[in-house]
């Protein structure tokens, strides 16, 4: 174990970094999620307007100084998402405050962040960058990146198409330092697979979709609770890139699911159609594993239910 690894992983209630979510995420979602010590995370864009960033990022800082006052206990600490590529006209200025406020884990998505890298190691901060490809974690390690983030099929979001069992292992082949997998994670089980398989955490966003602290809409939180992994739709109809979408809000956006599939009459991007149902706010998005969520409840009660399930597999591996 680097470093690196055991340094993040002091404390925490089990190895898990909990996803950056667009438009869930937010600062109650982070604290809670740090105060329950698993990492939190949230993306920069969920912070609008963009001066509102410099205000989340002081009131999470706050908060989880005041529970080290209250409680005498050290907070997880919390990461923010990064997207780097030309659509992205807020990434100067955020990255600005990133550095201002030494923010601890950076996670870089799209494209190869060197720049992100360079000034968040000015202040000793850590970069993870999301990969679905080798080729790709390749071209990240060359920018200098602490860690990568094995996005495997069934994730939330802009998944990936490979079995973790492929991603992992053709990535360890050139690259020794923190690995995460991404893909259709929701219970302890599946957090201690991730070890198993050769990786230093877990990565869950769904799971704490449903959950008090999200900013995620209330027709999000239901369907999410009301859906199974059949329910999950793979398709690039409606941000031009794979994603995975929940059928039930392809249907309300008065899509049909085999258009959605054959992306017909065309791609719905945003050049294409301004009209068209936005991906992540008309078209909703969740991962594989949305049928593990029963009913929406606390984001403590989550992470407990979590820690009991990767405890006790743990406990059972150790009697076989």
């Amino acid at each position: 174990m680097t470093n690196l690894v055991a340094q993040l992983k002091a404390d925490l209630a089990l190895p898990l970094i909990a996803a950056p979510m667009f438009l869930a995420s937010g600062v109650d979602l982070v604290v809670a999620q740090c105060c329950g010590r698993v990492i939190g995370t949230f993306p920069s864009l969920n912070a609008r307007p963009a001066e509102a960033f410099d205000d989340w990022l002081t009131e999470i800082e706050t908060r989880l100084a005041q529970f080290t006052a209250t409680t005498g206990r050290i907070p997880a600490p919390f990461g923010v998402n990064l997207i780097v590529n030309a659509y992205n006209d807020r990434m100067e200025q955020d990255l600005a405050t990133i550095v201002r406020h030494k923010v601890p884990l950076v996670i870089t998505s799209l494209s190869a962040p060197d720049q992100v890298v360079e000034a968040v190691h000015s202040y000793g901060g850590f970069v993870f960058h999301d990969v679905i490809k080798a080729r790709h974690a390749r071209r990240a390690i060359k920018s200098g990146v602490d860690g990568l983030i094995l996005v495997a099929t069934g994730a939330g979001g802009h998944g990936g198409i490979l079995s973790p069992f492929a991603l992992i292992e053709e990535v360890r082949a050139f690259w020794d330092g923190p690995l995460v997998l991404s893909g259709a994670i929701a219970n302890g089980r599946a957090v201690l697979a991730a070890e198993v398989l050769g990786c230093d955490f877990a990565y869950a966003g769904t799971v704490f979709i449903p959950t008090l602290e999200s900013i995620a809409p209330d027709r999000h939180k239901d369907m999410v609770v009301a859906a199974a992994a059949e329910e999950i739709l793979f398709t690039p109809m409606f941000s031009g890139t794979y994603g995975n979408y929940l059928t039930a809000s392809i249907e309300a956006a008065g899509v049909t699911q085999q258009d959605a599939r054959t992306c017909q009459p065309r791609p719905m991007t945003a050049k294409d159609d301004p009209n068209r149902p936005k991906a992540w706010k008309d078209v909703l998005s969740a991962g594989q594993a949305v049928g593990q969520s029963h009913k929406i409840q606390s984001t403590a009660a989550v992470i407990a239910r979590l820690a009991d399930e990767y405890h006790a597999a743990r406990a059972r591996l150790k009697t076989c």
